[in-house]
This record gives C-alpha cells, sequence and structure tokens, in this order.
C-alpha cells in the first residue's frame, strides 16, 4: 500500500502554488511565478519543512541518545566508553554530511532551473558514492578500533568499553550513509514527510532492541552497538527504494556514473574540509573532557548527546531554510533569496530560545535518565544548564549556516570553519593548562568546557556566517555541481524582490 502511494505521487509535478501535493507530501512553496515572497506564508513553509526534517535529522543523534540513556545504567565505565565510541563513529558519519547537504543543494538549484531528471540523477551519484564510502570506512575502522580509542584518551575498562562499542556497530555505517544520501534527494524535491517516518521508524527499531540485547540477553555495550547497526541499515533501506522509485519515474538511470560520483565527490571536497575542522574541535574536547576524570566524561555524553539531539531541531531550520533559498537561487531569484535567508534567521533564533529553556528544564529534572550517580546527575545538570543559555546563539548560526551551503558558499565555510577550528583549539590548550594550574571542582570543569564551547566554536562561526549573509558575495555566481557532473549550468534570468 505505501509503495502504491510513493509510485503515484512520483507522478505529481512541483507546478501548483499549494504547499502539499495531494498525497500529503510537504514540499517548498512554488515563487517561480512571482518576484515576491510572502513572509508569512513563506514562515509556516519554512516550519513545514522543518519539523520532518528534525525528524530524519536527529536518527544517529537519537540513537546516540537512546544508547546512552540505557547504557548509563550499566556503569560509569560503560558510559564513559560510550562516550569516546560514539565520538568516533558521530565524526566519521560527520566528516561525510556532505552526502546530504551537497546533494540537497544541487537537486534543489537543478529543479530551480527546471532540470529535474538531471537533478535526480545527481541524487543517486551522491548513493553511489555513499555506498562506497561506508563499506571502505567501516572496514577500515573496524581494524583500527583500539588504536583510535586509546588516542581519545581511553584507558582501562573505558577503553574495553569503548573499542566494543565501536566494533559492534561500525558496520552500519554505509546503512547510516545512504539514509544521508537519500536525505539529499528528499529535502532537494523538498519531500521530506518520508525521511520524518524512517527516523522516527529507526528509532522504535533501536530502541525496542537495545532494551533486549541489553537488559534483555546481557550484551551490554556490544549489544547497544549491534542495536543501532540494525537501525541504521532498516532505515538506509527504507529510504533508499522509494528514492529509486521516485528517480525512475522521471527517466533518471539507476547506473553508476563515475563523472557524476567524482563530481559529487569533488563538490563535497570544500565542505569535508569545514566538516573536518568542527569535527576535530568537537574531537579535542572529548579529549580535555577525559583527562578531567571518568565522571567528566560520563557526565560530558550525556550532555553532549542531549545537545546534539536539541541542535538537529535548529538545524532543521537551516536546512529547510537552504532548500528554499537554493531553489530560489537555481531560478535566479536574489532577491526573494534574501527576504528567505531572513526569514530563517530569525527562526532559528527564536527557536533556540524557547528550546534552550526546555533543554535547561530537563537539566534540572531529566539527569536520572542518564545515570544513577547522583555527582554524574549534578555535572549533567550544570552542563545542560550552561547549554539552554547559549542555544539561541546557536540556532541563529545554525540557520545561517544551512542557508550558506544552501548557496554552494562551500570555499567560505571551510576557510571561516578553519579558522574558528585553530582558534577554538588554542582555547582548549589555554583551557587544560588552567585546570592542571588551578584543579577547579568537576562542577566548574564542566561550567567552563561547555562554556568555551559556546563562546568561541559558537560565537565564532555566528559572527563569520552574520557578516557574510549581510551582504550579496555568498550569492555571487559560481559552478553548481551540475557543471561539474556534466550538466552544464542553469542560467536562468536574474530577477529581483518588486
Amino acid at each position: 500500500m505505501v509503495m502504491d502511494e510513493l509510485t503515484h505521487d512520483v507522478t505529481q509535478r512541483q507546478d501548483n502554488a499549494t504547499g502539499t501535493d495531494p498525497d500529503g507530501i510537504t514540499r517548498a512553496p512554488d515563487l517561480r511565478d512571482s518576484d515576491h515572497v510572502d513572509r508569512r506564508q513563506a514562515t509556516r513553509q519554512l516550519f513545514a519543512l522543518a519539523l520532518p526534517t528534525f525528524g530524519q535529522l536527529i536518527a544517529e543523534p537519537t540513537f546516540v541518545l537512546i544508547d546512552t540513556a540505557i547504557v548509563g545504567h550499566i556503569g560509569d565505565a560503560a558510559l564513559a566508553g560510550l562516550s569516546v565510541g560514539s565520538t568516533i563513529i558521530l565524526t566519521t558519519v560527520g566528516l561525510c554530511v556532505f552526502l546530504a547537504y551537497g546533494t540537497t543543494s544541487s537537486v534543489a538549484q537543478l529543479i530551480g532551473a527546471g532540470k529535474r531528471r538531471k537533478g535526480l540523477e545527481t541524487g543517486i551519484d551522491g548513493l553511489w558514492l555513499a555506498l562506497a564510502i561506508g563499506v571502505l570506512v567501516s572496514a577500515a575502522l573496524f581494524a583500527a578500533a583500539r588504536p583510535l580509542c586509546w588516542a581519545m584518551g581511553a584507558r582501562g575498562a573505558v577503553l574495553v568499553n569503548a573499542v566494543v562499542y565501536l566494533r559492534a556497530l561500525v558496520f552500519g555505517l554505509p546503512g547510516m550513509l545512504l539514509v544521508y544520501a537519500a536525505n539529499g534527494i528528499f529535502r532537494g524535491l523538498s519531500k521530506v514527510n518520508i525521511t520524518f517516518i524512517a527516523a522516527v521508524a529507526g528509532a522504535a527499531v533501536n530502541t525496542a532492541l537495545d532494551v533486549l540485547f541489553v537488559f534483555g540477553l546481557h550484551w551490554g555495550v556490544a549489544g547497544s552497538g549491534a542495536a543501532t547497526l540494525v537501525a541504521q541499515w532498516f532505515m538506509g533501506l527504507f529510504l533508499v527504494v522509494p528514492a529509486l522509485l521516485w528517480a525512475r519515474a522521471d527517466g533518471a538511470s539507476w547506473r553508476p556514473r563515475l563523472a557524476g560520483i567524482l563530481g559529487t565527490a569533488s563538490n563535497g571536497a570544500p565542505l569535508f574540509i569545514r566538516t573536518l575542522a568542527l569535527r576535530v574541535s568537537l574531537v579535542a574536547t572529548v579529549m580535555l573532557a577525559a583527562r578531567m576524570g571518568t565522571q567528566v566524561l560520563a557526565a560530558y555524553q550525556a550532555v553532549d548527546s542531549s545537545w546534539n539531539f536539541v541542535l538537529n531541531m535548529l538545524d532543521a531550520i537551516g536546512i529547510a531554510g537552504q532548500t528554499l533559498v537554493a531553489t530560489q537561487i537555481g531560478a535566479g531569484r536574489r532577491g526573494n533569496a534574501h527576504v528567505m535567508t531572513s526569514i530563517a534567521g530569525k527562526s532559528g533564533l527564536f527557536a533556540g530560545a524557547v528550546i534552550g529553556v526546555g533543554l535547561a528544564a530537563a537539566g534540572l529534572v531529566a539527569t536520572g535518565l542518564f545515570s544513577p550517580s547522583p555527582d554524574v546527575q549534578h555535572l549533567i545538570m550544570v552542563g545542560m544548564l550552561v547549554q539552554g543559555v547559549f542555544l539561541p546563539l546557536a540556532g541563529w548560526m545554525w540557520a545561517l549556516d544551512g542557508i550558506l551551503i544552501g548557496a554552494e558558499d562551500y570555499r567560505y565555510l571551510a576557510l571561516t570553519c578553519t579558522i574558528t577550528a585553530l582558534t577554538y583549539l588554542a582555547s582548549l590548550v589555554g583551557v587544560n593548562a588552567l585546570d592542571d594550574a588551578a584543579q577547579p571542582s568537576a562542577s566548574w570543569r564542566m561550567a567552563i568546557l561547555w562554556g568555551v564551547l559556546n563562546l568561541v566554536f559558537i560565537g565564532l562561526r555566528a559572527v563569520f556566517n552574520g557578516l557574510r549573509t549581510r551582504s550579496s558575495v555568498w550569492m555571487a555566481d559560481r559552478p553548481t555541481s551540475s557543471a561539474s557532473s556534466g550538466y552544464g549550468s542553469a542560467q536562468p534570468a536574474q530577477t529581483q524582490l518588486s
């Protein structure tokens, strides 16, 4: 029945002005026939896209959050080991985020330029690239699991748990990267409800198997990793099949095209550099937390997994804005793109304020979900309160980040994120030196750790993104990914807001 509905939907063209296809699939508003943006309508459509987008964004963070809540009741060493193992896998997945971000903007811009089939074939190139990267990287991580965890600062029982967890879930990586690539196709098409369904179903599978494997079969952290592996492949297949059906119905070929795959990889290089700089920063933060003790590291994992979860609510706004802005840029409507950028930034700021209150409240009442230890619970509360205060800034920054990705301003993002990372790493060196000299309490260590992350790591990126979007430089003509895929770039007439 579901496949019948999906097959029927592929025949529907996005050529009317409503925000929903006949079968209820949410899509972007069609502004091709107007030179202005209705701000109220655009805001509604932004959140209509953001809500289901959030659902699919939280897949991997939700898996880690579920694992954290369950493994935390095994013991502090198990939770600290999970922190190290999950950081390695999340770093790897994060480095491949270009599979989703790059595909989203490419597909959206090609569709905005009236090249739907070519946009879908670009998305399929991303699927092939995701599968190849996933298989190769999974094998490498499995072989290097122990030295990687040791390099992260894990020792003794923490090291054992980290290696077991990482090896148990690592071969789910190809499935997760396929999810990323398929998400890029669906976002570019503005068909995001299916990604929300996949995320909810994946989380349900992961939770059920986590409880069964950890508490029922007593597999410990290995059971938690195995549950995540199954959930990742479940989601991957759930999304790839309909993506291929939609592509075939539009006449797109499924065959691997070397030029297209290499083009996708080439266009993703600046995004890879951007993400590498950011992930190195976060890995360094975990390493510093590990130096501060097992309880600090365990509490850091709980706060970090919660932070990643709520950040994806904010990232959903950025990606929804990315889709809408990329479509306008592809159609040559830069004035519309500027208005959508303003709407997305304000929406991110507002959402950050609301969600920040919720995160702070969770820090006051829900820390027992992550650990039975009163000391660890107190440290989690401190970290969540700090994060709640700074979340509005993160919301604004993330929204603009998504916009710049949608405009394919990749080189600027790679440069500024590298500058941010170098500055942040220097600040961590300073924090480590002060920590060794002053030997503050664990509570102060948590507050300082998260405070520096927000002020430097988030703050600098907010400054760079804000300065960029104040101008029109980020919308300057540049070769699109379609050009490097052998399609040629669209050159629609330039129109401005009236």
